[in-house]
């Protein structure tokens, strides 16, 4: 007789559970790439990365991206853009934020395909503009682990995983110094918050 409370009591949670998470997502702010191979919306979650998400609103909201391209893309691991125009010419960026990537992982976040991290040089604390969305299982190189700092994620692509991986397939060479460079530039044309 307690078999079928318990089932419904866990019912009951499950749909809490399931509630909860639908009204975190839908608080979350969403920005969309307008780019030459179509939509990306990603949804950005401030209240797992602050600071790293924060600095991605500001670039957005500082058209900073706008005119910037996908200059480095490597099939079966990500696509990364913006830091440099058509062109190849480097944009600047304010100071670097402090990497959160052990807090974001804490909170479930990981560099699994879909998500949207921070790129980096080799020290951790480097994240500027430049962002990377991971078309791979890239959890076992790219999450906090041990000596590993990781890269933070900060959110996913809820919309326009079609157009990442049309991207991701691209034909790419060298420019000057960068290798994986799409041979036929992928602008983003916009940035903008749509929610």
């Amino acid at each position: 007789m307690n078999f079928p409370l318990t089932r419904r009591a866990l019912a009951a949670l499950a749909l809490g559970a399931c509630m909860a998470g639908a009204g975190w997502a839908a608080d979350a702010p969403r920005v969309k790439l307008a780019t030459s191979a179509g939509d990306i919306v990603i949804e950005v979650y401030p209240d797992m990365a602050p600071k790293t998400a924060e600095n991605f609103l500001q670039y957005v909201r500082d058209k900073h991206y706008d005119g910037t391209i996908f200059h480095r893309v490597i099939d079966r691991f990500m696509v990364q853009g913006g830091g440099f125009d058509k062109n190849m010419n480097e944009r600047p960026t304010r100071p670097p934020v402090v990497l959160e990537a052990r807090e974001a992982f804490g909170k479930g976040l990981r560099n699994l395909p879909g998500t949207i991290a921070m790129a980096r040089t080799s020290d951790p604390d480097s994240a500027t503009g430049q962002f990377f969305i991971n078309v791979a299982d890239n959890s076992g190189r790219l999450d906090p682990k041990g000596s590993n700092a990781g890269y933070t994620v900060f959110g996913k692509v809820v919309s326009g995983m079609d157009v990442v991986n049309r991207i991701k397939g691209v034909p790419t060479g060298n420019a000057g110094p960068h290798s994986d460079v799409p041979l036929t530039p992928v602008v983003i044309t916009a940035a903008t918050i749509v929610k």
